[in-house]
């Protein structure tokens, strides 16, 4: 069940004008005076995910169909992005691809996309948001049986600290029989094709 969500955009406003005047900025000045009002319109946005469990997204993009079918399903090369949770940093150029065997039920080619971005509209774990996403796709269908690779850059890597610009983090989060190696390398051959 949707948890009772409420993002204080007006204290998010109030949090970014005492963050620019820390940063010895001048929030009053006309390049500026909007920027808290708009950093919180688009933590509203960004952070739309906040607000669900992984169950409420199953049960908003859950929509499955009857099938008489084991083939593996997979989709591919859906772009999204998110934040790490330890810097609120971007995670950015994230592939996501993700597969399931259905069990008597597949879900609608569109809402696995759509359940990605919900899954990274949080602060989050790359690792997490492979997990998340398995988890919401095994609630969906039904199956147990879910496989999702990610990669993606890191601005926490890319733009601070060791400044590893070319760097990206993969993670496989895996499920019933994917979690054997022959699975995994069926998915990841059929991935690549």
């Amino acid at each position: 069940m949707r948890k009772e969500y409420n993002m204080d955009t007006k204290r998010i406003e109030s949090l970014v004008y005492q963050l620019l005047e820390a940063l010895g900025e001048n929030p009053d000045r006309e390049g500026l005076v909007e920027t808290p009002k708009r950093v919180a319109q688009m933590m509203e946005e960004m952070f739309e995910g906040i607000q669900y469990t992984n169950a409420d997204i199953a049960d908003m993009f859950g929509k499955t169909f009857d099938v008489d079918t084991n083939q593996m399903v997979i989709v591919k090369d859906i772009t999204c992005f998110s934040h790490c949770e330890h810097h609120m940093a971007l995670m950015y150029d994230m592939n996501i691809s993700i597969g399931y065997i259905p069990r008597g039920r597949v879900i609608g080619l569109s809402k696995m996309p759509r359940i990605a971005e919900m899954c990274c509209k949080r602060l989050q774990l790359q690792e997490k948001i492979g997990e998340d996403i398995a988890e919401v796709i095994s609630i969906a269908t039904g199956t147990d049986d879910v496989i999702v690779h990610i990669t993606s850059s890191h601005s926490c890597v890319s733009a601070r600290g060791v400044k590893s610009a070319n760097s990206k983090t993969t993670t496989l989060a895996t499920k019933g029989v994917f979690e054997q190696e022959d699975m995994i390398n069926r998915f990841l051959t059929l991935k690549n094709a």
